[in-house]
C-alpha cells in the first residue's frame, strides 16, 4: 500500500481556492461538499453515514447530495456494521461505497470489513474524519493515530490538511477524490482510506447554511466522469509476462474458485470457459461461489469433496488450470497436492501470489485475455481421447453420487442440515439471489446440493470468517431487491446489529428472507477433527468441547427478531419449508427458524462420505 499526503493549498488556473475570509464552519462544510461533489461526479452514488461530531461537515454535506443529486444515503450507529454493509452494496454493485465515520475507536471498527474487502477485491471508500495536527500527540480527548489502523488492509492512505480540510483548495481536493476514486477501482479493486482532519468550529448555523444552499452550483452529472486511468479492461497480453500454455492433447482439469473479477468482465470470463471445456473436454470443478454451478452449458462436477480423496493420484490428469482463488474444500486442495502435474493460475488482475501450494506458475491478466493471447496452435490441436474417457468418468460418479444424496437425504420430516440445502436450492426462485454465511451453511451448499438450477450465490470467504453476515446480507439487499440469506445461529447472533437494517430496507421495499439453522452453536466444529475420542472415559474428562469450540447460547433468536419489528417464522419440518417461503416472500424483512442437531448432521454428513466410497471403487478407471 502507498501513501500520498496532500496538506497545502495548490491553485492552477482551473483550480479556486478558498478564500481566508470565509467563516471556518463554512468552509468545513463547502470543503466537505466539494469532496463529496466530487466523488458523486466520478461514480459515486452510495454512501453510509456513521454519527459523529468531528465528521459533522461531512455528514451535513452528504444530506445536502442526497437532497440535490439523489445521492443514496444510509445511517447506521454501529461502524462495523455500517462497514460490512457497504461491503455487500459494494459487491452487488461492483462500484465503490463511501463510510463517514468521526475520530477515534469508530475507525478501528471499520477494519474487520475491510480486511474482507482487501481478500474479495471489493471498492470501499473510507472517509474518517480527524482533529488537526494542533490536537495530536498532546492528551486530546478522541484523538488517536487512526491513519495506521487500517493500513494493513487498504490499496492507499490518503492525508487531507493536517491543518484541516478547509484549508485545502478545490484543486487539491479534486486531485485526492480522483487519485481515491482510481486506487479504490484498480487492479485489484479494494478499499481506501482517506483521512481528514477538520478544525473547529464544525457546525454551521441555520442561516449560513440556508445562505450556502441559495448560492453553490449543484451540477449533478446523470453519467460518472471518465479517468483515464480507471481502467475495468485487462492490460494487453505481455502486461503480465509471458502467456503460460498448456497443450489441449493432454488430458487436464479445470478448477473454479470463487469469482474476484469485476461484474463487467464476467460475461466474457463465461464465454470463455465454455468455449474452453468444449475444446479440450476437460471436467471443471467449480466452487459454489464461482457462479458457474447451475450453468447448462458446461459440464461440472459438483460433488468433488465427497469423493477425490478416494480418487488415486495418477488417473492420468497431467494438467490442472485453476481459475481464480483456490475453492475451500480440503480434499480438492489434497487432490491438487498429490497429482501434481503441470499447474497454470490465472486471477482476474491480481498480481498479489495466490498459491499457497507452491505447485502453479500465475499469470494474472484474466482468463479471457489468456485464452485470447493462446498461440494458435493450441486450439489448432484436438482434444485427447483420454480427456474424454476422464471427464465421461467423472460425470458418471457425480451421477451416482447425486442419485446417492437423493436417496439418503430425506425431504420429509425432521429437517437433516445436509438435506436443507437440497431443499432450499430447489425451492427458492431463480431470480432471488442467495448468501450463504461461512462455516456449515457454504460447506454443505458445495457438497449436498443438485446444482441444476442457476441462482446466483453469495458468499464472502476472503477471511473464511463469520463477522458482520447480517450486514453483509443487508447491503447485498439494498442492490439487488431481494436476497435470501441461509445463515448458523453463532454467525447471526455475531452481528445482531446488522438487524437495525431492516427501516431503511424496508423503506426501499426490498426484501431479505433471513433463514437460521440454529444447531446450538458452532456445528462446524463437529466436522473438524477437534471433540476427542476415547474409550471409557466421558470426553468432557479430557477436554470441555461444547465450552471450548461450540460454545451454544441460550439468546432466543425469534425474540431478538421481535425487537426489531421484523416477523418470524418457525419451521418443524422439512413439509413447511416450502409455505414459510411463500409467507416471507410477500414479506420486507423475515426470519425463518430453523432447529437442527448438530451432532446428528455431523453423523449423518460422515455416513454419506463412507457410502461413496463403493461408488468410487466400481467405477475406478
Amino acid at each position: 500500500m502507498r501513501k500520498y499526503h496532500w496538506s497545502v493549498c495548490v491553485a492552477s488556473r482551473s483550480c479556486h481556492c478558498l478564500e481566508l475570509s470565509v467563516p471556518t464552519a463554512s468552509a468545513n462544510l463547502l470543503s466537505s461538499l466539494h469532496l463529496l461533489k466530487a466523488f458523486f461526479m466520478l461514480g459515486l452514488r452510495r454512501l453510509v453515514i456513521c454519527p459523529g461530531s468531528r465528521s459533522g461537515p461531512l455528514a451535513v454535506a452528504a444530506g445536502i447530495l442526497e437532497r440535490k443529486c439523489n445521492l443514496q444515503l444510509f445511517t447506521c450507529i454501529d461502524e462495523r456494521s455500517a462497514a460490512f454493509f457497504a461491503l455487500g452494496a459494494a459487491r452487488a454493485s461492483g462500484t465503490a461505497v463511501a463510510i463517514v465515520t468521526t475520530s477515534g475507536t469508530a475507525v478501528a471498527n471499520l477494519l474487520p470489513a475491510l480486511v474482507e474487502a482487501d481478500k474479495s477485491g471489493i471498492p470501499l471508500l473510507i472517509l474518517t474524519a480527524d482533529r488537526p495536527s494542533s490536537l495530536k500527540n498532546c492528551g486530546s480527548n478522541q484523538t488517536v493515530a487512526q491513519e495506521r489502523f487500517l493500513t494493513s488492509a487498504c490499496r492507499w492512505l490518503g492525508n487531507g490538511s493536517l491543518q484541516g480540510l478547509s484549508t485545502m483548495s478545490y484543486c487539491a481536493i479534486n486531485l485526492l477524490a480522483e487519485r481515491a476514486w482510481v486506487e479504490a477501482h484498480g487492479i485489484p479493486s479494494g478499499p481506501v482510506h482517506l483521512n481528514l482532519p477538520l478544525d473547529e468550529p464544525l457546525h454551521i448555523t441555520a442561516e449560513d447554511l440556508q445562505k450556502l444552499l441559495d448560492t453553490y452550483r449543484f451540477d449533478c452529472p446523470t453519467k460518472p466522469k471518465k479517468l483515464d486511468s480507471v481502467n475495468i479492461d485487462y492490460l494487453g497480453c505481455e502486461q503480465f509476462g509471458e502467456i503460460p500454455c498448456f497443450t489441449s492433447d493432454q488430458p487436464g482439469v479445470i478448477v473454479v474458485g470463487p469469482w474476484r473479477g469485476s461484474n463487467l468482465q464476467y460475461p466474457a470470463f463465461i464465454k470463455s470457459i465454455v468455449c474452453f471445456q468444449r475444446h479440450t473436454n476437460w471436467p471443471i470443478f467449480a466452487d459454489p461461489l464461482s457462479g458457474l454451478r447451475g450453468c447448462s452449458e458446461l459440464k461440472s462436477i459438483t460433488t468433488y469433496d465427497l469423493f477425490l480423496d478416494k480418487i488415486p493420484a495418477d488417473i492420468g490428469i497431467r494438467q490442472i488450470l485453476r481459475l481464480g482463488p483456490m475453492p475451500a474444500s480440503r480434499q480438492l486442495q489434497q487432490w491438487i497436492k498429490k497429482t501434481g502435474g503441470s499447474q497454470i493460475l490465472i486471477t482476474e488482475g491480481d498480481t498479489r501470489p495466490q498459491d499457497f501450494l507452491h505447485l502453479a506458475q500465475q499469470w494474472s491478466g484474466g482468463f479471457s485475455a489468456w485464452c485470447n493471447c493462446l498461440p494458435e496452435q493450441f486450439w489448432n490441436m484436438t482434444s485427447n481421447s483420454t480427456s474424454l474417457d476422464i471427464n465421461s468418468w467423472l460425470q458418471c460418479i457425480e451421477v451416482k453420487t447425486q442419485n446417492l444424496l437423493s436417496q439418503n437425504l430425506s425431504l420429509v420430516g425432521a429437517i437433516r442440515e445436509p438435506s436443507l440445502a437440497r431443499i432450499l436450492e430447489n425451492l427458492i426462485p431463480t431470480d432471488w439471489p442467495i448468501m450463504l454465511a461461512s462455516s456449515s451453511p457454504v460447506r454443505d451448499w458445495e457438497n449436498f446440493t443438485q446444482n441444476i438450477t442457476p441462482h446466483t450465490v453469495e458468499g464472502f470467504r476472503g477471511s473464511s470468517g463469520i463477522d458482520g453476515t447480517l450486514s453483509l446480507a443487508m447491503g447485498l439487499t439494498s442492490i439487488y431487491g431481494r436476497l435470501v440469506l441461509i445463515s448458523g445461529d453463532l454467525a447471526l447472533l455475531h452481528d445482531s446489529n446488522g438487524w437495525l437494517w431492516q427501516q431503511q430496507i424496508s423503506q426501499l421495499k426490498g426484501q431479505l428472507i433471513v433463514l437460521v439453522i440454529d444447531n446450538g452453536g458452532g456445528g462446524i466444529f463437529e466436522q473438524l477433527k477437534i471433540r476427542p475420542k476415547s474409550e471409557g472415559l466421558r470426553y468432557k474428562s479430557v477436554m470441555d468441547f461444547e465450552k471450548l469450540f461450540t460454545m451454544p447460547q441460550s439468546a432466543d433468536h425469534r425474540i431478538l427478531a421481535a425487537a426489531h419489528n421484523i416477523s418470524s417464522y418457525v419451521i418443524t419440518s422439512a413439509e413447511n419449508i416450502k409455505s414459510a417461503l411463500e409467507r416471507a416472500y410477500s414479506q420486507s424483512v423475515t426470519l425463518l427458524y430453523v432447529g437442527t442437531n448438530r451432532f446428528y448432521d455431523a453423523h449423518l454428513r460422515q455416513e454419506i462420505r463412507s457410502k461413496v466410497v463403493p461408488i468410487m471403487k466400481q467405477h475406478l478407471p
